[in-house]
């Protein structure tokens, strides 16, 4: 089953789904803009295409992930993202 999702005025949208090799994930776009994420339990973001630059819980620096890097992002915490162009991700929530 596919679980469609329109975050920030529909400048993040996403489709979850799952899959028996990696389990319950989304994959979505980001446009150009700075965003909040919470989340439940514990996510492997991994960057598909474009950047992003990110705050991770507990950091006071933000770093930048590229196409093919991952950052892990533990339960019930907050992240923040700043997007310089449409940016594509994998998100397993693990």
């Amino acid at each position: 089953m596919l679980n469609v999702n329109e975050y920030f005025a529909g400048k993040v949208k996403s489709i979850g789904f799952e899959n028996g090799s990696i389990g319950l994930s989304s994959i979505g776009v980001m446009e150009a803009g700075e965003y909040n994420f919470s989340t439940a339990q514990p996510e492997e973001m991994t960057v598909i295409t474009g950047s992003l630059n990110v705050l991770l819980p507990g950091s006071t620096e933000w770093t930048i992930f590229t196409a093919g890097e991952s950052f892990h992002v533990p339960a019930k915490s907050e992240f923040n993202v700043q997007v310089c162009e449409c940016t594509a991700y994998l998100c397993r929530y693990l």
